[in-house]
């Protein structure tokens, strides 16, 4: 066993497993523990620091098609922890490195654990080289596939059998899972699973949805250039979010789809998506979850690129209701759409540099409480709401207050209305020249997203990098409307935090 007689200790921060690590069964069985969720197609390096290898920084990379890239990929996974390491705490001394692979569909699957063994040596040996030249020790290098583990560097059969050892399902009673239940983690299924239930829906509901959004376009032209502007067509936006929510609370799953493309085209403005962000308090997020999924699904060929704001507002809910782990995977997915929307960039900084969500709930909720005493006091002296955060005001995505144009009075018979403003015109992280919100690293002081690097996550170094897209369903291409902004590219390669 490659493993020496030292444990390996994660330490007793938040979001850290407050186990001891005996060997590679554990290590292999802590993976979903550490990332949140099961990863595939993944390359995970964990940094061990210190005297006593305490965990540090994780990352996750998604293992290249391309054998050829394999040695620089190697060469930047080393760095990139070595350096995000250096960044949050300190160099690591130690890493543990994990392939993890499962076989191709349709493989039987004991031929099939051994053909990703084997494909996948060449690139832990590139790995062990290249911490190896960051003076960083590989203290384990693992295959994880279809629910084994092997060794890379031990040839030991009495320890590391040929048939590699079953990995302690995740259901299965031991100390690490009881420790990690204990502590409130918990995976939350396979990273590819969270990714494929953002998947646009497929014929022949996807005609019917793309002939409505092509339809929608010019309305909403229309209606910006109305007496009312920009300030009318938010207002509609506001009232349709308000019925979708209660339809969507009552148990309806789906909107009509001249409703539905209204909603995505109005979102792409970021008043209107300011406006779905305050659905946001506790007894409202299983729904707005509910909502946000349902309209991401109808982003459908080749209007892929509208998902960019609703993910974003899933991601928000996500991490509000407790799961960073599908916060994280929707963000990336969401700058993968759109790398500069601004808001996914200033969510994605915020949950991986530590800044708790209540934190911005109590900003967004002042600010809300802000904009409708001005446009109360102007129209509705009798309906000022309450100075300061209330339970049942919705926050906003997470920004910094400036001018807004003057907003509703809370409407009878709804959820109260409306926070943060984002965008031209409004408060919030994504105006020109925003600073950044509360609490969170200046936007490129470890690079990321902007810059192509990532983030810290709030207790160690912790960075994910994502290939573009998922598979999906898809129509046959027909143009999209002119009135509506043309799809964006998805060579997009974002790093993305994941937890440690």
């Amino acid at each position: 066993m490659t493993a020496d007689d030292r444990t390996t200790k994660p330490s007793s921060r938040p979001g850290h497993l407050p186990v001891r690590l005996r060997g590679p069964a554990d290590m292999a069985e802590m993976l979903p523990y550490l990332l949140g969720f099961f990863p595939d197609d993944s390359i995970v390096a964990v940094g061990l620091q210190g005297p006593a290898l305490d965990q540090g920084g994780v990352i996750r990379i998604d293992i290249p098609a391309d054998p050829e890239s394999w040695e620089r990929t190697a060469e930047e996974s080393a760095r990139l922890l070595v350096e995000l390491s250096e960044q949050r705490d300190r160099r690591p001394v130690q890493v543990l490195l994990y392939l993890c692979r499962d076989p191709a569909d349709g493989t039987p699957v004991s031929e099939g654990r051994q053909a990703v063994l084997a494909e996948l040596r060449p690139l832990a040996a590139a790995l062990t080289r290249a911490f190896q030249g960051e003076q960083v020790i590989v203290k384990e290098s693992l295959c994880v596939s279809a629910g084994r583990w092997w060794s890379f560097l031990c040839t030991g059969v009495d320890c590391c059998p040929p048939d590699g050892t079953p990995v302690r399902a995740a259901h299965e009673p031991s100390p690490l899972a009881a420790a990690a239940t204990f502590a409130g983690l918990a995976p939350r299924g396979s990273r590819k699973a969270i990714v494929a239930g953002l998947a646009p829906v497929g014929p022949p509901l996807c005609e019917v949805q793309r002939r409505a959004l092509e339809d929608a376009g010019p309305p909403f032209i229309r209606e910006l250039a109305g007496p009312g502007g920009r300030h009318t067509a938010v207002e509609r936006t506001d009232e349709l979010l308000a019925s979708a929510m209660a339809e969507f609370r009552s148990g309806a799953r789906e909107l009509d789809t001249r409703r539905t493309a209204r909603l995505l085209i109005g979102l792409q403005d970021k008043l209107g998506r300011d406006r779905a962000a305050e659905y946001a308090e506790p007894h409202e997020l299983a729904t707005a979850q509910k909502l946000w999924r349902y309209l991401i699904q109808r982003c459908v060929d080749p209007f892929e690129h509208l998902a960019a704001p609703p993910m974003t507002l899933l991601a928000w809910t996500s991490w509000l209701a407790g799961d960073p782990a599908t916060a994280r995977v929707v963000l990336a997915r969401a700058l993968e759409l759109d790398a500069g929307y601004t808001l996914a960039q200033l969510l994605y900084e915020s949950l991986n540099s530590g800044l708790a969500a209540e934190a911005l709930l109590q900003v967004v909720r002042s600010e809300r409480s802000t904009r409708l005493r001005g446009a109360g006091s102007r129209r509705h002296p009798e309906l000022l709401p309450p100075a300061g955060p209330s339970g049942a005001e919705r926050p906003g995505g997470p920004s910094r207050a400036s001018a807004a144009p003057p907003g509703p009075p809370p409407r009878s018979g709804a959820e109260p209305t409306k926070a943060v403003r984002a965008g031209q015109g409004g408060s919030g992280p994504d105006r020109a020249g925003a600073e950044p919100g509360p609490g969170h690293a200046e936007p490129g002081e470890d690079g990321s997203p902007g810059g192509g690097r990532s983030t810290i996550s709030p207790d160690a170094a912790s960075a994910e990098v994502r290939r573009p897209g998922g598979e999906h369903r898809s129509c046959p291409p027909r143009a999209a409307s002119p009135r509506i902004p043309r799809p964006r590219s998805r060579a997009f390669r974002h790093q993305q935090s994941t937890g440690g």
